[in-house]
């Protein structure tokens, strides 16, 4: 009995502390987007004028150099907004977590030049956005692990709802994972296997039977 009661109190303390840090990280997206973004695309445009007085006066290798100050503001810019979006991933809206995958697939194709795909199926509600968050740090580390240590080219990703649960997989073309890595625990299975026991989930890795890795978490739909 106490140590029943002991487990419980543990999981709410971590629930707890999960909360704390998704609630910071949240507020330094926040904190990015409004600040930081904004006042380096307001640098940018000041530079942008700067370059134009600088070619009309003539001064075209001063003009050249305002140009490329320009190009870095721009990629800057875009930089902390994707950090930013990365700290902020799911919008509290009906569009939700299946709308963040389908940008967290599109994101991934174009940055690391490979095949990242979702698929929803179900009806999405906007009701329970710390598992909703939680599925998506999960399939953030998924497709880390996949792409960083299992070398994958094509990531699969599918969520699935209804009134009852989410489930959500990340199939890949990796290398996989040996039984004695699994044995190990890495920090990366570790920490998405944190993740699913915070929201009452249940937490699998599979092997493909021809090469790659599934990682699935189903939760429930409802506390």
């Amino acid at each position: 009995m106490v140590v029943g009661r002991h487990c419980a109190g543990a999981l709410v303390f971590e629930c707890h502390c999960s909360g704390v840090s998704e609630y910071e990280r949240q507020r330094i997206g926040r904190d990015l987007h409004d600040g930081l973004c904004q006042y380096l695309a307001a640098l940018g445009c000041a530079v942008t004028a700067l370059k134009m007085d600088l070619q009309e006066g003539g001064l075209e290798k001063l003009a050249a150099t305002a140009g490329e100050i320009e190009k870095h503001l721009t990629e800057s810019v875009k930089q902390a907004r994707i950090l930013a979006h990365g700290l902020v991933p799911v919008q509290f809206d009906e569009a939700g977590l299946p709308a963040a995958l389908q940008e967290l697939a599109a994101s991934t194709s174009r940055l690391l030049a490979m095949d990242c795909t979702f698929a929803f199926a179900g009806e999405y509600r906007a009701t329970h956005n710390d598992k909703a968050t939680h599925l998506y740090r999960i399939a953030q580390e998924a497709i880390n692990n996949a792409t960083k240590h299992g070398k994958a080219r094509n990531v699969e990703m599918r969520l699935s709802a209804n009134s009852s649960a989410m489930s959500l997989s990340i199939a890949d073309d990796g290398t996989g994972f040996s039984k004695t890595e699994k044995d190990r625990n890495g920090v990366g299975i570790s920490i998405m296997r944190y993740r699913a026991n915070v929201v009452g989930g249940e937490f699998e890795i599979e092997e493909r039977p021809k090469g790659g890795t599934i990682v699935s978490c189903t939760v429930p739909a409802k506390a």
